[in-house]
């Protein structure tokens, strides 16, 4: 099919999921746009949904007509025909992940035959928080594979229907598992709150196989996908074993311009120092022959430095009583017998934590240590949750 003619019948499509919107008699529509519908493709899919987003329809009003329109594109979806890519391990790890889930949720449907409810409850308890071990496979959905698939192309932004999808499952996991722990709760309850969790995984796992990756295998590149597994590697994998593979992280790349780029972005030297000084903390940084390096100047610094420490010796920047306790930190991160050292201290009514790390190069030698040191006190005078922005106490 020509561009101008998939154009058009996706404006066709467009109409139609505009007319499901409006609640129109589902028979008409249907036989007015028919053949449309009957041949939608998973790209289309997301151009329709797109085009209602960028019109000002909010992801939350979507989902109220989504499945309605997704079972209606069912049989259209389910017979596409796409090829995996060559480097198909980030897209595999995600369906054996789907595969495992439907595992457990079958493993569930048994354990909702017990009669007795006391009972029930007490079994199914660790089955659903169990599921909660599924939330990286959305973290990687979310945070790996929709950006990829954002840069691609424009109406790939139709994803955040995805993540409030995401987010509607999360919420129904532990509103489950609250129902189950009431003792008071009834066998209605504890059924609708799991068949809720169902319908929405499940509808997850079914769109991400009709929909998602049809269309992710259609426009990202092979290099799309080697850096997407790479990247999978720092999350969880849930029901399935996590694969032990080491990559080395990519070497930073000095440009003339005085930038500086890694495979986490791209940043200025003026944006690194506003970043330093703009944290809560004060970082030191001394190097593999403990030579003070660097030290960032926050706008309230903790303890005071100044730039001729710059080159000293670490051991001649402590007074002598605790220069053992800094020799012995910094050798047990040399020898890598130790990676972490932290102390919490009082001075002038203000809680101070002095954290230690081990700084090691992609080959874990020993390159440096640095020092964090940030005032905790107002941190732990925190009780409750904050949900609602507040500029002042």
């Amino acid at each position: 099919m020509n561009k101008d003619k998939q154009s058009e019948r996706t404006n066709r499509l467009i109409d139609y999921v505009k007319g499901v919107k409006s609640n129109l008699d589902g028979k008409e529509l249907y036989d007015k746009y028919r053949e449309d519908v009957e041949n939608v493709t998973p790209q289309e899919a997301f151009e329709i949904f797109h085009s209602l987003i960028e019109e000002g329809v909010k992801p939350d009003e979507i989902l109220l007509f989504l499945d309605k329109t997704i079972n209606v594109f069912y049989k259209s979806l389910l017979n596409y025909r796409w090829e995996k890519p060559q480097n198909d391990n980030f897209l595999m790890d995600l369906i054996k992940e789907n595969e495992e889930l439907v595992k457990r949720t079958d493993e569930i449907k048994i354990l909702l035959r017990e009669p007795d409810l006391r009972a029930k409850k007490r079994t199914l308890l660790p089955k659903l928080a169990e599921l909660q071990e599924f939330n990286d496979h959305y973290l990687k959905k979310e945070n790996i594979l929709f950006p990829y698939m954002e840069n691609a192309m424009p109406k790939f932004h139709g994803l955040s229907i995805m993540w409030a999808l995401h987010d509607v499952v999360r919420t129904r996991i532990k509103k489950a598992i609250g129902i189950i722990r009431d003792n008071d709760s009834t066998e209605e309850q504890l059924n609708k709150a799991i068949a809720d969790v169902f319908f929405g995984m499940l509808g997850l796992k079914k769109k991400e196989e009709l929909i998602l990756f049809p269309s992710a295998s259609e426009v990202l590149s092979e290099d799309n996908w080697r850096q997407m597994y790479k990247q999978s590697l720092e999350y969880d994998f849930p029901f399935i074993e996590k694969p032990d593979i080491k990559m080395n992280n990519d070497k930073i790349e000095i440009f003339e311009d005085g930038k500086f780029k890694t495979e986490t972005g791209e940043l200025g030297f003026k944006d690194i120092l506003m970043i330093f000084d703009a944290l809560p903390v004060d970082l030191t940084f001394v190097d593999e022959n403990n030579k003070v390096k660097f030290f960032t100047k926050p706008k309230d610094r903790i303890f005071p430095r100044s730039p001729a420490i710059i080159g000293r010796d670490v051991n001649n920047c402590h007074p002598p009583a605790s220069v053992h306790i800094v020799e012995e930190i910094i050798e047990s991160f040399r020898s890598g017998k130790e990676d972490f050292a932290k102390f919490w201290i009082n001075i002038k009514d203000k809680m101070i934590l002095i954290q230690y790390f081990a700084l090691r190069d992609n080959d874990g030698i020993y390159r440096g240590t640095l020092e964090v040191s940030q005032d905790i006190t107002e941190i732990k005078r925190l009780e409750g949750e904050r949900r609602l922005l507040k500029w002042k106490e």
